[in-house]
């Protein structure tokens, strides 16, 4: 918020050409507010304010810019700054940036690496994507065990620069494999006689490098810990993952499964990056679905024409009915996909879910069937509109959209149990696709009812 609140007095420093007041003002800015400011400049604007900025401040800022615009950047810089930024990246924000660009610069990127550099990007890109090991860094500070607490924090200061944290130090053995992790604040508050592999302040947690995301996001919220080690197979340490890529891990997958709420595939690059031709593809898929799906309203609709023709006003009803329906089950299935994303439900309550949803689409639909029936009882000239049984289509209205709203509720509700039973993400139940299906069945109990209850009475 700060970069967008100086933007006016950076223009005018801009339109003067004022490098060295700029350079100035920069170098006493948070990189967080740098990159914000050159982020809503034009790119002709935002290239040369980048390359104001010394090096290792250029890298810093550079990892707080939104991907397409360090793509935009990367295509602007001459291999000697290219080569400068990339090696004074982070490796785990490097990773992103490799998996961001097209492959043409992606090549660029890697012949700019120096070769430690170069084998560490290649170790990362190398597991699958969305995994912890694409999303875990390597600069971390690992102990022997056999040091002592002074030993350690000795250590600590001769080899602890450039590190990720130094919050939490890792010990390890001969072979590189976890043994245990220490608090540095743990560590100074040791005796300085104490062996480290003998300071147990908390239970050792870590995380397998094929985990996916939605593993990671749930270990850091269940410990609490504001970075976690990354093993393989044979409990060797590869890397960590600190707190600051779990929130960057969680904005990904909340982002992913509204999208799906929205009756779409998950876009893989952001609104205006992505090609019009992917994002079509991306959301012709489930319109087409919907759309055969509303065909068998059409079909339902078709098969009760005959009381339609007796009553015509029984289809100015139709759209309240089927709305109430969608509306109810699109609130559920929205609150069911949270409560298994927070693990506030499992697979195991479905049946206590279900007798909620019941009881709730009951009481929801009586409040909403009551104002139906309300409307056509109380309504101006209701003889002339709806005959001289308006009272009983009021109660054929009510009752109707006590059906529907009760199956919307439970379609709603179960449909992402289903999806979870069968392995499938339970985003993908998305309001559309519960309230096609209520539109249908809304149709069918509809005009069940109305015809059950009007039969036989003159209009």
């Amino acid at each position: 918020m700060l970069g967008k609140f100086l933007k006016p007095e950076f223009d005018e420093l801009i339109q003067a050409r004022n490098w060295s007041s700029l350079r100035e003002a920069f170098t006493e800015m948070d990189p967080a507010d740098v990159a914000e400011v050159i982020e809503e400049l034009p790119a002709k604007d935002s290239a040369v304010l980048f390359r104001l900025l010394p090096r290792d401040m250029a890298a810093i800022t550079f990892e707080y810019m939104p991907p397409h615009q360090q793509s935009e950047l990367v295509s602007t810089l001459g291999n000697e700054e290219l080569k400068n930024l990339i090696n004074e990246m982070a490796p785990d924000d490097r990773t992103r940036l490799l998996e961001e660009l097209p492959a043409e610069v992606t090549r660029r990127v890697l012949t700019t690496l120096a070769p430690a550099e170069l084998k560490v990007a290649r170790e990362l890109l190398g597991y699958a994507e969305r995994s912890a090991g694409r999303y875990m860094t390597p600069e971390f500070l690992t102990l022997p065990g056999n040091l002592t607490a002074a030993e350690a924090l000795e250590y600590v200061r001769t080899h602890g620069q450039g590190r990720e944290t130094l919050n939490i130090l890792y010990i390890v053995d001969q072979k590189g494999r976890l043994m245990d992790d220490v608090r540095l604040s743990a560590l100074v508050l040791a005796k300085p006689d104490t062996r480290i592999s003998d300071i147990h302040d908390r239970q050792l947690v870590s995380i397998p490098a094929t985990a996916d995301r939605e593993e990671i996001i749930s270990v850091f919220e269940k410990y609490d810990r504001v970075a976690l080690p990354v093993t393989d197979s044979q409990g060797v340490l590869l890397g960590i993952i600190t707190h600051d890529d779990v929130l960057d891990v969680a904005e990904e997958e909340a982002t992913e499964d509204i999208q799906r709420l929205g009756g779409m595939e998950a876009l893989e690059a952001p609104y205006l990056d992505i090609r019009l031709t992917e994002m079509l593809r991306k959301r012709v898929g489930w319109l087409t679905v919907l759309f055969f799906g509303q065909m068998f309203t059409a079909a339902a609709m078709a098969h009760y024409q005959d009381a339609i023709a007796q009553a015509v006003f029984l289809s100015a009803f139709v759209p309240l009915i089927i709305s109430s329906g969608g509306n109810s089950g699109s609130q559920a299935t929205s609150l069911i996909i949270r409560a298994l994303a927070v693990r506030d439900v499992s697979l195991a309550d479905w049946w206590r879910v279900a007798l909620r949803e019941i009881i709730s689409g009951i009481a929801l639909g009586l409040f909403l069937g009551g104002l139906g029936m309300l409307r056509i009882v109380l309504w101006p000239g209701r003889e002339a509109l709806y005959g001289p049984h308006y009272g009983w289509v009021g109660v054929a209205v009510g009752c109707s959209v006590v059906g529907v709203v009760m199956f919307g509720t439970l379609c709603g509700s179960m449909l992402p149990f289903l999806l979870r039973r069968l392995g499938l993400d339970p985003a993908a139940a998305s309001a559309p696709v519960v309230a096609t299906l209520v539109d249908v069945t809304g149709v069918i109990i509809y005009f069940t009812v109305a015809s059950a209850i009007l039969t036989g009475r003159a209009f």
